[in-house]
């Protein structure tokens, strides 16, 4: 597939979502326009204290983390493939009063247009399954670490992403390079949305994703699984404790999330 292909169909699929999202219960952005934190607490254990650190936030969508991230005395940031994303983002900076410096920008690409280290590079949540190459991946994150500098990554488990939508029968491989072109009516944070989409993604097995790392030139400090989602972003969920939910017929049978922690040691990593 034809990168052009899969940036610009993925572009135009977010691009379509961002004005549906913002008026979502899901994202509660009036809520957090008065000042609560969007960030989670498993991420939150592996950032730590960000006063005064240097945070490169990669796949931002509309910077809700970004901002929280700069709340909590980061200077952060934030890039997305999304323009109207990225608009949106500069619009809530502003209007919170928080400084974020947003870029709209592939993340392949984000090395000719961005300059500097960064004490942490961040991504969470629904982020690699856009990307085809993890290898090139690590390269960026790697390029964008102070020696140092703190790598932390939460996402969705692979295992999630093997099943069909009502997570009854395994309908995808666990890691694969093959691409997938789906069609989506409504989205994840409104499914009664009047919106269609189309986009491109991957599945990636944590092998995939560890050897990435590794290949960087990383070392991992941290790896966790957790049995539950902090996000209501799937089919048949129920909320077991508040915050935490799980595939109702599945319970705590899955990893539904992981976590990790990886430390760029090199002074320089190069390809």
């Amino acid at each position: 597939m034809e990168e052009l292909d899969y940036i610009g169909k993925n572009r135009q699929s977010w691009n379509d979502r961002v004005d549906v999202h913002i008026q979502s219960d899901f994202y509660g952005n009036e809520r957090f326009l008065k000042g609560k934190s969007t960030l989670n607490s498993i991420e939150l254990r592996l950032l730590g204290d960000v006063t005064g650190k240097s945070v490169l936030h990669l796949q931002c969508h509309f910077g809700q983390d970004s901002i929280s991230l700069a709340r909590m005395g980061a200077s952060v940031t934030a890039v997305d493939l999304s323009d109207r994303a990225i608009e949106k983002g500069r619009l809530f900076a502003e209007r919170t009063g928080v400084s974020v410096d947003f870029i709209c920008c592939d993340v392949y690409d984000l090395p000719n247009q961005l300059g500097g280290q960064f004490d942490i590079v961040f991504t969470s949540y629904g982020t690699i399954g856009w990307l085809p190459d993890l290898d090139r991946w690590g390269a960026v994150v790697s390029h964008f670490l102070k020696p140092g500098g703190r790598f932390v990554f939460v996402e969705f488990h692979p295992v999630v992403w093997m099943f069909d939508d009502d997570f009854v029968q395994i309908a995808y491989p666990y890691s694969s390079s093959e691409a997938f072109v789906e069609t989506q009516s409504g989205t994840y944070a409104d499914r009664e949305a009047p919106l269609e989409t189309q986009y491109v993604c991957w599945n990636h097995g944590i092998g995939k994703v560890l050897q990435a790392i590794v290949n960087a030139g990383l070392e991992l400090r941290s790896f966790e699984e957790f049995d539950y989602s902090p996000y209501n972003c799937f089919q048949h969920t129920v909320e077991y404790e508040p915050g935490k939910f799980r595939i109702a017929h599945l319970g705590s049978k899955i990893p539904m999330v992981y976590a990790l922690e990886a430390l760029h040691k090199n002074s320089r990593w190069t390809n």
